[in-house]
């Protein structure tokens, strides 16, 4: 039986991590990265399953709902590595579970990928590069382009290699139900993440007007008093800036988002949040939600309401 065990080798996984790359090639609105997700696996999936009718299961399994950033969904890659080889050679791991161990990674390291690479390590190789250039350096770009996939590709498959050696102990203690705590606390640090998330990715602003109030004379900027050309926007600015700052207009004007902030800050879009996990719960389709909030955005403009 040993001797019939199906095993990825290096070069095996090597090849789902090159591949890894274009993870974001099929996105779609609808299952975001599932086509990539798949095309990455095919090298794994077409060894461990050389019957047709098994082959064309996996990649079906595969082609699910998937969505984190690009680099940090190696690990993930490399755990899904794991159990599918298991599954291959008749270890009872359920769709099920793979699935879920799939959609609890997902979630908290999205949000790790943008501060780390996005915002950290990009903007460092970056400036460095760009300071060479300014010099008239030529290193400049070939040191930013190198060390930059360096970074990136020895990350992917570093990370990739370490999921799948954990996927393996996960699986190997399927009875003492370690896949289900891990599925479970990467599932509560993902709805975390997420949740913190919404207040910064869903942004409603409602504009219609509550009050306007007069504002006393030297509480705003005097247009008709300030000098002519340059000197004058000049001055503007200096006023508009300097403390509290004077107002453009003579006028404050009070907006039902104003109130809004004042209460609790986010709010509508939480509840916007809350009102798409509902109907994705109903099965409504994810298309038909981003169709329905574009129409009711547009037409909710024209009326003024946002």
């Amino acid at each position: 039986m040993a001797d019939n065990k199906i095993k990825l080798t290096k070069r095996d996984r090597f090849n789902v991590m090159w591949r890894s790359q274009f993870l974001q090639g099929s996105w779609n609105y609808e299952r975001m990265q599932n086509g990539g997700y798949v095309y990455s696996l095919i090298p794994a999936l077409r060894k461990l399953y050389p019957n047709k009718e098994d082959m064309a299961a996996a990649l079906q399994r595969h082609l699910v709902f998937f969505n984190t950033h690009p680099y940090v969904a190696a690990p993930v890659v490399g755990v899904t590595l794991a159990l599918e080889e298991d599954k291959a050679n008749g270890v009872d791991v359920q769709d099920e579970a793979i699935q879920g161990v799939k959609v609890g990674m997902m979630g908290p390291l999205a949000g790790v990928g943008d501060p780390v690479f996005w915002f950290t390590v990009r903007p460092i190789i970056g400036a460095l590069g760009a300071s060479m250039a300014i010099q008239g350096n030529i290193m400049g770009p070939i040191l930013f382009f190198v060390l930059w996939n360096l970074i990136r590709i020895g990350f992917l498959w570093y990370t990739q290699e370490f999921g799948y050696k954990a996927g393996s102990a996960i699986t190997n203690d399927m009875s003492g139900g370690l896949l289900k705590k891990v599925t479970r606390g990467a599932s509560m640090m993902g709805m975390f993440v997420l949740g913190s998330l919404i207040e910064r990715w869903v942004s409603i602003k409602f504009a219609p007007i509550v009050s306007q109030t007069p504002i006393q004379k030297g509480g705003y900027i005097e247009w008709d008093k300030l000098p002519a050309g340059g000197k004058g926007i000049q001055e503007a600015l200096l006023q508009w800036n300097m403390g509290s700052g004077k107002a453009l207009t003579n006028i404050k004007t009070t907006t039902l988002q104003n109130n809004l902030d004042q209460l609790i800050p986010g709010l509508a879009g939480l509840l916007l949040t809350f009102l798409c996990m509902w109907l994705l719960k109903k099965k409504v389709s994810p298309i038909w939600i981003i169709i329905g909030i574009f129409v009711v955005g547009v037409v909710f403009h024209v009326w003024g309401i946002l």
